[in-house]
């Protein structure tokens, strides 16, 4: 007898031993008044069950470890659970078999492999007027023809390669006044839409508005919206007419002003330098020309009186 009682204490104290191991963080008493290790998160703790409860907002969650269970705590329940909350404590409830995880008992969030999710339920085969989807793992509708994926069986989300979606339809052409896009849809054909003419403006030739008699004159107008791939061009923006100017001289501006006016002015200078020097030339000429007049008076008046003298002898 005291043989069979010393192996109890033996195997007891053992079990103490591994979960002080495994799971101690801190030394609290059990509900027996006891004291072993307790893991982060518990509350009390016992000797088979190393969490009996768990601290506010955690759900205890249960572990096989070979023949026994352990409590741990969570702050969300593993796929597979579902957690439920009441004053005492909050636990994490196992899901259906077909369910990978769940709302609740009764409403599935994901299946496993090899059934389809369809309004919380887990089925092996869809309802009429649905299909199974392997990629989202969910009964989905059944698409109209040409459609790649759909959001029921009378709207088409994307279309079969060579079609383009209109209005959840799949055409093969897209209709009049629209035209497809990158993403294989038909969006409606944008034309150009231009403002109207501004005024005309000055008449100019050259750049200059002086100077000449025609000229040509401009109007512009701006693109308000430009066109889509397939709409209508926009016209031209501006346009030209020859156009007539009464003629008058250009009136020189700035720098240039000053310096014809400077020009002119030198050349006046210049010239009037040049009629000074020609009337003193030709008041030379004519004094010199007076001069030699003067003398050859002078030197033919003697011969004549001396003509004169020997007639008379």
């Amino acid at each position: 007898m005291q043989l069979q009682l010393i192996s109890i204490v033996l195997i007891l104290h053992c079990m103490e031993y591994t979960n002080c191991q495994h799971h101690g963080s801190k030394h609290l008493p059990n509900k027996q008044g006891s004291g072993v290790s307790c893991q982060g998160g518990c509350q009390t703790c016992s000797v088979m069950l190393p969490t009996d409860t768990c601290k506010p907002k955690l759900f205890i969650h249960l572990e096989r470890d070979g023949m026994r269970q352990i409590g741990v705590c969570l702050a969300s329940c593993p796929n597979g659970f579902y957690g439920t909350r009441s004053p005492d404590r909050n636990d994490c409830i196992k899901c259906g078999s077909e369910c990978d995880s769940c709302f609740n008992r009764n409403f599935c969030l994901r299946c496993r492999a090899g059934s389809y999710l369809h309004k919380g339920k887990c089925m092996e085969s869809c309802p009429d007027g649905l299909v199974s989807s392997d990629t989202m793992k969910e009964c989905v509708p059944a698409c109209p023809a040409d459609c790649e994926s759909c959001q029921n069986s009378d709207t088409c989300t994307r279309c079969a390669p060579g079609h383009f979606l209109l209005h959840g339809q799949c055409h093969h052409v897209c209709p009049d006044e629209f035209e497809p896009n990158d993403s294989m849809e038909c969006i409606p054909t944008v034309h150009c839409e231009v403002s109207e003419w501004n005024e005309w403006g000055p008449c100019s030739r050259s750049g200059k508005t002086c100077g000449f008699k025609w000229g040509e004159e401009t109007r512009t107008r701006t693109v308000l919206q430009n066109p889509s791939p397939m709409g209508s061009p926009c016209p031209a923006t501006s346009e030209k007419r020859e156009c007539l100017v009464k003629r008058r001289r250009c009136k020189p501006k700035g720098q240039r002003r000053g310096e014809k006016k400077k020009r002119f002015n030198l050349q006046e200078k210049e010239n009037g330098e040049a009629r000074r020097e020609r009337k003193r030339e030709r008041e030379k000429e004519t004094i010199d020309r007076e001069d030699s007049e003067s003398r050859n008076k002078t030197e033919h008046r003697p011969r004549r009186d001396q003509s004169r003298d020997a007639g008379t002898v």
